[in-house]
């Protein structure tokens, strides 16, 4: 008989679904610090992002596995331990081609904040109650950019890139004596637990898995080009890096009132695919925006609606992810963050290396729209 599953407290839950946004968005305001201390391209510099996401995915398919084997508690404490010893590798070496390394094993490590809490979330919560709890996480996590953008921004003015790891050193090890003192276990006992190639096959044949991995992947490309594109984008228009921090903040407005927004929406039965084909037309409009604006520092404006169609899209494409996968959540979250992260990962390479911002959203917002028109007609047919 299976024990009574503790609950995860929100706060700490928030916390941890919140880390590993503010490690990406802090080291943001740090790419034109890292460009010149390492003497590189902007492009080379803004890979970093893409590594980030890349290392990301392996992380979270180790890590959701490992909380099937060993627990959901002891590997969220082994990736936390992870991220500080590889942040501190990153802020010591004097090579780039190092501190690309240090920065992945840095995303591996934080990947636990993703892939072991909403498995810890998802063994304790269940129906409304979870898509309540996802819809006070992404407004928590619509916070994330402006708390990542503010340090970040802040410390590199002082003491350029390697003050941003200090602090994401100190960050992580008092999150990681929270875990200790407050974490529960909530892994089920006496579960079967399929070879996660059995579980991979299965999810690899779901239609609704590749639907849910590409439309998160291309939610999450708009947003975070701005993050690795917009640094030189002031920089070449003469703002200072405090200022690219303090945009942040509309960009956390959009985020948090697209998640309000959402709740209400959800509380009026209004279906999941129509809110998400109103967060799509936003960011078509966003789009636009940035393309009229791109010329002036006031082209962050727009970018608002990319924040809010975020805030709107993700939690009804996530909180009904996996529901066919209760038997394996851990297993399945690794993998469904696995796809997801790897489109998000490859989608920000060729961003970088495409460099326009503008395009780059409104290839998003025509993507998503296509893809919902697809879901339609395969689910009109009977195949999803």
């Amino acid at each position: 008989m299976n024990k009574f599953i503790e609950k995860i407290s929100i706060p700490l839950a928030v916390a941890l679904i919140m880390f590993p946004q503010i490690i990406e968005t802090m080291y943001s305001p740090a790419l034109t610090s890292v460009k010149n201390s390492f003497q590189i391209s902007e492009n080379q510099a803004a890979q970093a992002m893409s590594i980030f996401f890349i290392a990301f995915a392996f992380g979270v398919v180790f890590w959701g596995r490992a909380c099937d084997i060993i627990g959901r508690r002891p590997s969220t404490l082994l990736g936390l331990v992870v991220f500080i010893l590889s942040a501190i590798f990153s802020m010591m070496t004097t090579d780039f081609g190092s501190f690309l390394t240090g920065f992945g094993c840095c995303a591996f490590g934080a990947a636990v904040g993703s892939v072991c809490t909403q498995t810890i979330i998802r063994d304790g919560y269940h129906g409304k109650e979870l898509g309540h709890v996802f819809s006070i996480i992404g407004t928590s996590i619509g916070i994330s950019p402006v708390i990542g953008m503010l340090i970040g921004s802040w410390l590199t003015s002082f003491g350029g890139y390697k003050w941003v790891f200090i602090a994401m050193v100190i960050m992580t090890a008092l999150m990681l004596l929270w875990c200790y003192l407050k974490l529960p276990e909530t892994k089920p006992e006496n579960k079967k637990r399929d070879s996660l190639l059995s579980v991979a096959s299965s999810m690899v044949k779901d239609s609704h898995i590749w639907y849910v991995s590409l439309m998160v992947g291309v939610f999450n490309i708009a947003l975070f080009s701005y993050y690795s594109i917009a640094p030189f984008y002031f920089d070449r228009l003469g703002a200072s890096v405090n200022f690219f921090g303090n945009t942040g903040f509309i960009l956390a407005l959009g985020s948090i009132v697209g998640s309000i927004v959402n709740m209400k929406l959800l509380k009026a039965h209004i279906s999941h695919d129509k809110i998400v084909f109103f967060a799509s037309c936003l960011m078509l409009v966003a789009g636009a925006g940035i393309y009229l604006l791109q010329d002036c520092v006031w082209f962050f404006v727009p970018v608002v609606f990319v924040a809010l169609s975020f805030g709107l899209a993700l939690p009804n494409l996530l909180s009904g992810a996996l529901n066919d996968y209760r038997d394996h959540l851990g297993s399945a979250g690794a993998l469904l963050g696995l796809f997801y992260y790897l489109v998000i990962g490859i989608g920000l390479h060729k961003a970088a290396e495409f460099g326009d911002l503008p395009m780059i959203v409104l290839g998003c917002a025509v993507c998503s729209l296509l893809l919902l028109g697809l879901h339609k007609a395969l689910r009109n047919k009977g195949l999803f």
